[in-house]
């Protein structure tokens, strides 16, 4: 905790060296025995994501970073984001707050709170929303139940007095996120019949086959996926179709990380109508990456390690609205099941799952899977 009587200041990052203290700033919050379950970040990652010059998403976005800190001592950050592809698409005035770190400093929470809500309401917006850093199909979300567990990859975790600093600072919750593991190498857990029959059904009767992506032409079946993302989650909340330029640079970043066997495609009939997409979970590699520094020795940590991965996340899951009614979301469901059970998997996380997601939640559910996580997203009016 910084010392009470040291003055706290807020300054916005202009320079290469402000910007490399930001993105260092967990470092400074984090203390790896009184936060075992924090997951490194990769540095390159985070700066990718703040990277106005190179990553596609800022064509669209606009963002301002912010630094507190009490005398010398960082203790917290938050950036600021205007998404014009949002707005444009829901016809909202909203901004946006992501990459929040914090000591347990109330004082500095709301000081960065009402830096970015400064920044935003100057560019004409009325509701400061988040956390997504920097967009909702990026990491988003606050962790809010589930503290004790490990985070997944790409999924944030923050220690439980984030709550209190966001509520402290007028922040109020909007929407619920939830996460559920489903233990599908556990000798108990077997996934129910029906899930089974119904597949063979629909192979016989539907023309459903899964199509494994072929990394020789990967780019081909990265098309069809982000064709399908589109198509399947266009009435999500918050939703914002992304474009090619933004799906082809994430599918970029994964194409070496991602295990062929767990993406796959749905097809009927030979064409497209759904899609899954199962990542390692990488954390457990990144944990021995404690500086989060990619190289040298990193990136090899990680190739090496991901045969080795038995546990994952459903990164991406998606199913075109006119196939919905044929039950395609269990079928997908059953064949990552099989998939998963003859690689030797322990288990995956399906998660951020809309709250009231009901095609989502009811498969998984019927699968026997329950909560185990929940995040949450927050807002707070400009206006006021």
């Amino acid at each position: 905790m910084p010392h009470p009587l040291a003055p706290l200041h807020v300054e916005t990052v202009r320079t290469r060296h402000g910007l490399r203290r930001f993105v260092g700033l967990p470092w400074h919050v984090y203390d790896p025995t009184r936060h075992p379950q924090w997951v490194p970040p990769l540095r390159v990652m985070v700066r990718d994501g703040l990277d106005e010059k190179h990553n596609p998403f800022y064509r669209r976005a606009s963002r301002e970073l912010f630094l507190a800190r009490r005398g010398s001592r960082l203790v917290g950050r938050i950036a600021a984001i205007e998404n014009r592809a949002h707005n444009e698409f829901h016809g909202d005035r909203v901004g946006f707050y992501g990459f929040f770190e914090c000591a347990d400093d109330q004082e500095a929470a709301g000081a960065l709170f009402d830096a970015a809500g400064t920044w935003l309401r100057a560019r004409g917006l009325d509701t400061m929303r988040g956390p997504a850093s920097p967009s909702f199909n990026h990491e988003c979300g606050l962790l809010v139940r589930g503290f004790r567990h490990h985070p997944m990859f790409l999924t944030p975790w923050n220690p439980r007095y984030y709550v209190h600093l966001h509520e402290g600072a007028g922040m109020r919750p909007v929407k619920n996120l939830l996460g559920y593991f489903i233990p599908v190498g556990w000798e108990r857990y077997q996934l129910p019949e029906r899930f089974r029959r119904q597949a063979e059904r629909a192979t016989r009767r539907q023309g459903l086959s899964f199509r494994t992506i072929d990394l020789d032409h990967y780019w081909d079946d990265a098309a069809v996926m982000w064709n399908v993302y589109n198509a399947a989650w266009e009435r999500n909340w918050g939703f914002v179709p992304m474009t090619w330029e933004e799906f082809r640079a994430q599918a970029r970043d994964l194409r070496r990380l991602i295990i062929p066997e767990f993406v796959f495609v749905a097809e009927l009939d030979g064409r497209p109508a759904g899609f899954c997409v199962i990542l390692p979970d990488y954390n457990q590699i990144l944990k021995r990456i404690p500086d989060g520094r990619l190289f040298p020795t990193g990136f090899f940590k990680i190739l090496a390690g991901k045969r080795r991965l038995r546990t994952g996340r459903i990164f991406a899951l998606g199913v075109r609205a006119e196939y919905r009614n044929r039950g395609l979301m269990a079928l997908i469901a059953y064949e990552a099941y099989r998939r998963g059970r003859a690689y030797g998997a322990m288990g995956v996380e399906a998660s951020w799952v809309l709250e009231d997601n009901e095609a989502m939640i009811s498969p998984i559910q019927a699968a026997g899977a329950k909560v185990y996580r929940r995040w949450r997203i927050y807002e707070r009016s400009l206006t006021g």
